[in-house]
């Protein structure tokens, strides 16, 4: 698994490249076999005007099917946007290869049934 982290219109700070970091490895790991790239994109729309509108979008892509992406926007916490985001990457991570898993499996029986 490759990641890349790319901060627009905020502080690109250590500690948020460490946060997504370390939250990547913790909703992604049990896959990091079966993914390649995975890119990160944090931007505040708003800049640096202040208020809300932190938005953390993260693509992944899977070795043999395909790209997995999700945004997530949040009024004021950049960590949160981060948090639900990478959360939610996860979850759809997980289900695509599921899918990928039975579909698989469903054709391999009916070609030996």
């Amino acid at each position: 698994m490759e990641v890349h982290i790319r901060i627009r219109g905020t502080d690109p700070t250590e500690a948020i490249r460490s946060h997504v970091a370390r939250r990547l490895r913790f909703s992604l790991g049990r896959f990091a076999s079966r993914l390649g790239r995975v890119t990160v994109r944090i931007s505040d729309v708003n800049g640096p005007r202040g208020g809300g509108d932190k938005v953390c979008r993260i693509s992944a892509r899977l070795t043999h099917s395909g790209q997995v992406v999700v945004q997530e926007t949040v009024d004021a916490n950049l960590r949160v946007a981060i948090d639900h985001a990478t959360e939610r990457i996860g979850q759809s991570c997980g289900r695509e290869l599921q899918r990928l898993r039975e579909r698989g499996t469903g054709t391999r029986s009916m070609r030996t049934g």
